[in-house]
């Protein structure tokens, strides 16, 4: 990263400084497809939210576009209001439904006209830390042409990219990078419409240097397991003290739970007073998605997968990264626990 602060030029300038930049940046692109075993293309962008934008927004088919109910607020809720896929009270796509929705020419009246369908998935949700599963999604899409569309914004550097996935998104500073920048990981550009300006003509802006830097030596840093074991096991104990003391572990409801994010309802107290009470405590959780828990809302994710209002009412997101220690997890489940016996 303090590389690219000392060769601080446009990589899309001619001269000597932009040069060497624009070879900086290619490195840092390759290292990048290297530590995710990606062999197709990699677009930079300011992070999940814009490579989100440049897929859907390249791939012209927006008319034919599916995604589910529990989707990231980064993908544009409104636009699919008629072409959302539920979800299972298990957290998974309800598959049965998705490959109805493909095939319903009511649902896609311009299918033949736009001549490709995209679905759009989070590999790992960001609420309820469940995982999808991929493979076999991509074998409910039947077309071979129609493209699938991965979220990997909480799995990336922790879990291999789905090889399924036509396109994938990641953030840097979900795996330990820095703040302000992802990518869009693209198959073949074939199945992308270029916008013009940088980037190979897929995404507008000059490409944030140090930032790369920092996604790429991240993405190098990341371990398997992406947190150690010790690490979690205080939580374990948590859970069955919270399901003794009349709470809900939501990821005992999960088709794939994963074990750097967990949802925890606690009996009555709601999830605004824990979060509230945590942050007084000096501990971060927060109420659904970062992106969302400002609004205090109960989770849009949890009610889609059917959880009980009472039990929506009251849960808490907590996740882990890499520096996460035991010690902090260890003071996270005493809290918890002083606040459920209060």
């Amino acid at each position: 990263m303090d590389e690219g602060f000392r060769l601080w030029a446009n990589p899309s300038s001619p001269h000597a400084e932009g040069r060497k930049a624009r070879s900086l940046l290619e490195d840092a692109r390759e290292r990048i497809k290297a530590a995710l075993e990606w062999d197709g293309e990699v677009i930079f962008t300011s992070g999940a939210s814009e490579a989100a934008q440049v897929a859907f927004d390249g791939s012209q088919s927006t008319e034919g576009a599916f995604i589910s109910t529990i989707e990231h607020s980064a993908i544009d809720l409104a636009a699919f209001e008629n072409r959302k896929v539920p979800v299972l009270a298990d957290g998974s796509i309800n598959l049965f439904l998705l490959n109805k929705a493909l095939i319903d020419d009511e649902l896609t009246p311009n299918a033949l006209e736009v001549g490709v369908l995209d679905v759009a998935i989070q590999h790992i949700n960001s609420e309820t830390g469940n995982r999808q599963n991929i493979k076999d999604i991509r074998t409910t899409i039947v077309a071979d042409e129609d493209r699938l569309i991965v979220d990997c914004a909480q799995s990336a550097g922790k879990y291999p990219i789905p090889s399924e996935a036509d396109m994938a998104i990641i953030s840097a500073h979900k795996l330990g990078g820095p703040i302000g920048v992802g990518a869009l990981l693209v198959r073949d550009f074939a199945q992308l419409d270029p916008s013009g300006g940088q980037e190979r003509g897929y995404r507008r802006g000059t490409e944030n240097m140090p930032c790369v830097l920092g996604m790429a030596a991240a993405l190098e840093a990341c371990t398997d397991p992406y947190v150690a074991p010790e690490v979690l096991e205080p939580l374990d104990a948590l859970a069955d003290e919270c399901r003794k003391l009349g709470g809900t572990w939501l990821s005992d409801r999960l088709s794939d739970p994963t074990p750097y994010i967990r949802a925890i309802a606690m009996p009555n107290m709601s999830a605004t007073a824990q979060v509230m009470r945590f942050d007084m405590a000096g501990i971060a959780v927060s109420q659904g998605s970062a992106c969302s828990s400002g609004t205090m809302k109960t989770s849009r994710v949890l009610e889609a997968m059917q959880v009980e209002p009472e039990v929506a009412a009251n849960t808490i997101r907590v996740s882990l990264g890499w520096n996460t220690t035991r010690a902090e997890v260890e003071r996270f489940c005493e809290v918890w626990l002083e606040m459920a016996k209060a």
